[in-house]
């Protein structure tokens, strides 16, 4: 493990220390973070790696202002895609499973561990209904890498192709280009004061640049 990885790990495990205690924790869960880390950090990632958890907590914690229960958006942060098969659709579904079974093990209670795992949930959309602080805070944090400047944005596209280096490049073509349009259409892809002012139009603007690309080429 490289220095920088070894530090973010440490960083990152001190923060869901905090969490964990600020949701109301009545065990040790530091061996919880050990666990959590070690699935960030299994070799079939590329993008959805211990750096991806770090950037959605820094972003959650730019936006906790507007959401309802802070603690069970960075414990939902920490989860939503805590089991990740770039092969497989139910990475959410089982992220969720793994919430519902660790969050009472460490005693905390039953409507915030029911709320943790509707906001990981709430990822395979990244639609949440009016009204839904707590899942525009996280929606909101995770899609903040699609506002990023052009060298972050095509760091973030290099490494969503690497993750998925065995679907052929016509398919992946087709499937990524598919998936951006889907984005495009949405009425609004962020939904916090601040993603809405600060995320939307530049997002917007990578989104329909790499379109283009795939278009073209």
């Amino acid at each position: 493990m490289d220095t920088d990885t070894a530090e973010r790990r440490q960083r990152l495990a001190d923060a869901w220390n905090a969490t964990a205690a600020e949701a109301g924790a009545r065990r040790d869960p530091a061996p919880y973070a050990d666990r959590l880390l070690d699935a960030w950090a299994e070799p079939q990632r590329r993008y959805h790696t211990t750096a991806h958890l770090d950037a959605v907590l820094r972003h959650v914690d730019l936006l906790a202002g507007h959401a309802a229960d802070p603690a069970a958006v960075r414990l939902a942060a920490w989860f939503h895609d805590a089991v990740y098969r770039p092969d497989r659709s139910e990475n959410e579904e089982r992220s969720a499973a793994m919430a519902e079974r660790a969050l009472p093990e460490l005693g905390i209670d039953a409507a915030r561990t029911a709320e943790v795992a509707r906001l990981v949930r709430l990822t395979v959309t990244h639609h949440p209904e009016p009204g839904d602080t707590n899942g525009e805070v996280l929606c909101d944090a995770d899609l903040a890498v699609l506002a990023g400047g052009p060298d972050a944005y095509a760091a973030y596209v290099a490494a969503v192709r690497d993750e998925y280096s065995f679907v052929p490049e016509e398919s992946f073509r087709t499937g990524r280009a598919a998936v951006l349009r889907q984005l495009l259409d949405l009425p609004r892809l962020f939904h916090t004061p601040y993603g809405t002012a600060h995320w939307e139009a530049p997002a917007r603007r990578n989104l329909a640049a790499e379109l283009a690309t795939l278009i073209e080429n």
